[in-house]
């Protein structure tokens, strides 16, 4: 088992910084992938950033040249760090650990608020 906790979300005005931190536990070495969602008050959750085992990362074209995701292994905790936030940015972020088709795990979120 995995357990996720995030922090760092907040209100910031566009044009501000945040950066989001996912701290894990548990079986760490069984995960491929590691992610950071986000979901608005009644749309579907997407995908925002991602980074596999190997260091290898991916965004989402909404957030390429703003977002970077990054690792920390000795403490084991992944970052989300957040430039140039929009008001559409605004939404809770789940940081996010997948194995395989049987096992994918979320944490309980962090709400990002941006207010123009």
């Amino acid at each position: 088992q995995v357990q996720l906790v995030e922090s760092g979300g907040g209100l910031v005005q566009a044009g501000g910084s945040l950066r989001l931190s996912c701290a894990a536990s548990g079986a760490i070495f069984s995960i491929n992938v590691w992610g950071w969602h986000r979901q608005a008050p009644g749309k579907q959750r997407e995908l925002v950033a991602a980074i596999t085992s190997g260091g290898n990362p991916n965004y989402a074209d909404s957030v390429k040249g703003r977002f970077t995701i990054s690792r920390d292994t000795t403490k084991n905790t992944v970052y989300l760090q957040m430039n140039s936030l929009k008001p559409e940015d605004t939404a809770v972020y789940y940081c996010n650990a997948h194995r395989d088709h049987w096992y994918d795990t979320w944490g309980q979120g962090t709400q990002v608020t941006v207010a123009s």
